[in-house]
């Protein structure tokens, strides 16, 4: 059985799953941020990287967790590329570190 990170390609279902979103919102990011660019197969699925993963959880931090407009995610990511990376990679440690104390927690209890 392989990891979820062994994957090399997505379907747009399995994205939209990943971030409990419809598809429609993925093709509409897809449209609105030029840094997705998804494979296509030769019956025209889209086909998400890893790469592209990434860019998604970043593009869903900004708008649907920090609460920023698409225009406000757009400007940050173009403007401030490598702080807005930063500023995310410390979040995703503080989450990972919270669900690993939740994690202890829940095992003593």
């Amino acid at each position: 059985m392989t990891n979820k990170n062994d994957k090399l390609y997505y379907s747009i279902g399995e994205v939209a799953d990943r971030f409990c979103v419809n598809a429609s919102l993925i093709r509409y990011w897809e449209k609105e941020f030029p840094v997705i660019r998804p494979h296509k197969n030769s019956r025209g699925q889209r086909m998400f990287t890893q790469k592209d993963i990434e860019h998604f959880h970043k593009i869903y931090h900004l708008v649907k967790e920090r609460g920023m407009t698409l225009n406000g995610a757009k400007n940050l990511l173009r403007n401030q590329p490598e702080t807005t990376e930063n500023k995310f990679q410390v979040v995703n440690t503080l989450k990972n570190i919270r669900n690993k104390l939740e994690a202890l927690k829940s095992n003593m209890d």
